[in-house]
């Protein structure tokens, strides 16, 4: 399968697309609430959709193997053991564990041949992002209480907490994202401000995360709006952050200018880059998705069929 896309939101419907075609091809209804966010593994076998307060995975299937009503396709593995929401969610890059963050406080490591999780972390507050930092195998949560934190899988919890500052003081950070080539740490307040380091470099010890050196810090939103989510491109070039303005925005990690700002209808809940960075997905409130071309700025496919917000996207177009 060359092309795995789905999208979801507080229809309770997953719904996969024909991404050139814009044609619907497949739905499956998530019986238990909204779905916050979607993920799909390394090797485009499965999807994990995240919601409240389970996790499931079910199986991606060619709409040649599906039978009966795929509407009623059941998971092969329910994740349980968060309280509330759960806001973020991913692989480790060979598929063997899924990690998750929540609004329980918690961030939680998955064993997927297990429907139990192996380990959890207490982050203190809410945790409204967690992303995974490969080169040193650690996770970066980003949470309702405005810290950044960065969590050892070794066995040593956190070993590192930033609680950054904007002109709007301290607020929850919405997002955090650390590039491919981890040289790239991004957190997203959900007033808009966006907080740059460079986690290879230090300005201390070489040992001591809390003196990762700042690289920039920026407004990325207008005053008065949310900002909703923050991923930077795989081919660590861009940062896409997207609001409750009705925009997407596309800034340039070189000099941190805005390259582009893709307008949609309403809130733009959710966002994903293609494999080689030349297209990006939104997800909004006004029930569609897009897809952007990032060379023009302008938008390629439109995806109409859900009959409430959009909000989440998982795109997997990678050859490997």
């Amino acid at each position: 399968m060359s092309v795995v896309f789905a999208t979801a939101g507080y229809d309770h419907i997953i719904r996969f697309w024909e991404a050139p075609s814009g044609i619907c091809s497949r739905i499956i209804k998530y019986p238990d609430s909204q779905v916050n966010r979607l993920e799909i593994t390394p090797d485009k076998q499965f999807i994990a959709a995240a919601g409240n307060p389970v996790i499931r995975l079910y199986e991606i299937l060619e709409p040649s193997a599906m039978g009966g009503d795929e509407r009623d396709q059941q998971a092969v593995l329910t994740l349980e053991g968060h309280g509330s929401n759960v806001t973020s969610i991913g692989f480790h890059k060979d598929g063997r564990y899924l990690y998750s963050g929540s609004e329980d406080g918690t961030i939680k490591v998955w064993d997927l041949r297990s429907p139990s999780y192996s380990r959890s972390f207490d982050v203190g507050a809410g945790v409204n992002s967690v992303t995974l930092r490969t080169d040193r195998d650690q996770f970066v949560s980003g949470d309702q209480n405005g810290y950044v934190k960065i969590w050892d899988l070794g066995g040593n919890g956190c070993i590192n907490s930033l609680k950054p500052r904007s002109a709007e003081g301290t607020v929850p950070i919405q997002a955090v994202d650390i590039s491919e080539d981890s040289r790239t740490l991004v957190a997203v307040s959900n007033h808009g401000s966006v907080f740059v380091w460079d986690p290879t470099s230090s300005v201390g010890s070489e040992d001591d995360n809390s003196t990762m050196r700042p690289v920039k810090k920026f407004r990325a939103h207008p005053p008065g709006t949310y900002c909703l989510h923050g991923k930077i491109a795989p081919d660590c070039r861009h940062l896409v952050t997207t609001s409750s303005d009705g925009t997407a925005k596309l800034w340039d990690t070189a000099t941190w200018e805005l390259t582009h700002t893709l307008q949609n209808q309403k809130w733009v809940w959710d966002a994903a880059f293609c494999a080689d960075s030349s297209y990006l997905v939104t997800a909004s409130s006004d029930h569609v998705a897009r897809l952007w071309n990032l060379q023009k700025g302008s938008v390629v496919r439109q995806y109409h069929g859900h009959q409430s917000s959009v909000t989440c996207v998982a795109l997997n177009d990678s050859s490997v």
